[in-house]
């Protein structure tokens, strides 16, 4: 198989070098013919690092296991192999008036990376992350055992796998609980804000009257424009399409641009005109899903026009109390790097809990960035991004990451053994290689001390 089909999806990071189909990996662990191998699941690639990637190992591409199994429309209890997509689970429910509770800012991601990543949305606030509305799993171990996973059967292992990056062994399905919606289409409320300040005062309330909230923030502006933003909010309309549209792209960049046209100039004119065209359109309007939450789905292979080195993408979290003014030091620090960022997102997280053993979201704010990879500079301004974040009680998102040190890792998920100790030794990721396995085992430091 080609090493192309196998990146992730920044193209900052080696592809995988090795890959085996389902079939094949799962003949190799229930024999026990490993020959010394570390696996890894392989998605839809649309990690942003290297979580998705085993540089020493043998990535294993579920896309071969995407069929869906059962799906109940009375009860909205829908079972399916890891590998199908969010976008054909969509299909197959919206007719029924069920959507996923949770879902990205892509469709194009496999239920089993929804699961691994335990991902989030727009409405943390209402339903948590994914993993919340997980019923069950199988999950196949290096020992060649399927193992049936739930809060009551093999918890421990099921909040490890929730979250756990596929360190745990092979997910080969799940049940999912979706939610009753009374359309796709979203009711969206567009209202401009002049800076941080007025966004903190408005998040609260429009997370407690809303679905999903989320903003724009326009990362390059300076002087008085410094922080300012949308926000963006929505409710499933009452009356609205009940069939999923076509999810092909219309438009598709054809090949990896030999530079970067997403530069500091190009973006400030960007962030300028979204600005005002978003914004113009202040007030209550009906739009589709796709619009709402997967917009740049559109265009396929988006992520080449950040050239070459492709891009690298920061995200924090940042509790309630430090984040008036964390937030804006981050976004000061990228303004004085002089790195642009294409897409500046900023949501806020709810307390709702989740299952897993290791989870990025808890009660703050979220802020992403994306840069082009400028080499040295770049990685510069992302490790004073750690800093900032980790000083304030933060936490960097490993799923999105291609870089961070093991400082950094163990500061954001300070339980992180606790996986380690649950961990297939069968299967390790490039991510887990540069982070977890290079830090001294909990006896290790207490003995240090």
């Amino acid at each position: 198989m080609s090493l192309s089909t196998y990146p992730s999806f920044g193209l900052a990071t080696p592809p995988a070098g090795q890959a085996l189909s389902p079939a094949e990996a799962i003949a190799a662990l229930k024999a026990g013919d490993l020959c010394g191998r570390s696996f890894l699941a392989y998605g839809n690639g649309r990690s942003y690092g290297d979580s998705c990637q085993a540089h020493s190992g043998t990535v294993v591409d579920m896309r071969g296991m995407s069929r869906i199994l059962s799906f109940d429309p009375e009860t909205g209890l829908l079972e399916a192999e890891a590998g199908v997509l969010l976008s054909d689970i969509i299909a197959c429910a919206a007719p029924h008036g069920f959507f996923p509770a949770v879902v990205p800012g892509t469709q194009s991601v496999t239920l089993g990376g929804a699961i691994a990543n335990d991902i989030h949305g727009k409405n943390h606030h209402r339903r948590g992350s994914f993993g919340r509305h997980v019923e069950s799993l199988r999950l196949l171990r290096s020992d060649g055992r399927i193992r049936q996973c739930s809060t009551s059967s093999e918890s421990r292992l099921f909040a490890a796998t929730i979250g756990g990056m596929g360190l745990t062994g092979l997910i080969l399905s799940a049940t999912i609980r979706l939610m009753p919606v009374p359309s796709l289409d979203v009711a969206e409320t567009v209202a401009r804000f002049r800076d941080l300040g007025e966004y903190f005062d408005l998040a609260e309330a429009a997370d407690e009257a809303n679905e999903y909230a989320v903003a724009w923030i326009d990362q390059l502006a300076t002087g008085r424009k410094a922080g300012r933003g949308l926000l963006m909010t929505g409710n499933h309309a009452q009356h609205g399409a009940r069939s999923a549209r076509d999810s092909r792209t219309l438009l598709s960049v054809p090949f990896r641009l030999p530079v970067s046209v997403l530069n500091r100039a190009f973006l400030s004119v960007f962030n300028a005109a979204y600005h005002w065209k978003k914004g113009r359109g202040a007030g209550l309007r009906q739009t589709s899903y796709q619009s709402f939450f997967f917009p740049l789905d559109g265009v396929g292979n988006w992520n080449r026009l950040y050239g070459p080195r492709g891009l690298f993408q920061h995200q924090s979290v940042i509790p309630f109390g430090p984040a008036r003014e964390a937030i804006p030091e981050m976004l000061a620090a990228a303004r004085e790097a002089r790195q642009g960022s294409f897409l500046t997102v900023l949501k806020r997280f709810g307390d709702v809990g989740s299952p897993a053993l290791l989870s990025f979201p808890r009660p703050g704010y979220t802020l992403t960035l994306d840069f082009p990879n400028g080499g040295a500079p770049t990685l510069a301004l992302l490790a004073e991004l750690d800093r900032i974040t980790i000083a304030a009680g933060g936490a960097v998102n490993p799923y999105k990451d291609a870089r961070m040190g093991p400082a950094t890792f163990a500061a954001s998920f300070p339980d992180w053994h606790e996986l380690e100790s649950m961990r297939d030794p069968a299967f390790l990721s490039a991510f887990w290689a540069r982070t977890a396995l290079r830090l001294p085992a909990p006896d290790q430091a207490l003995a240090a001390e």
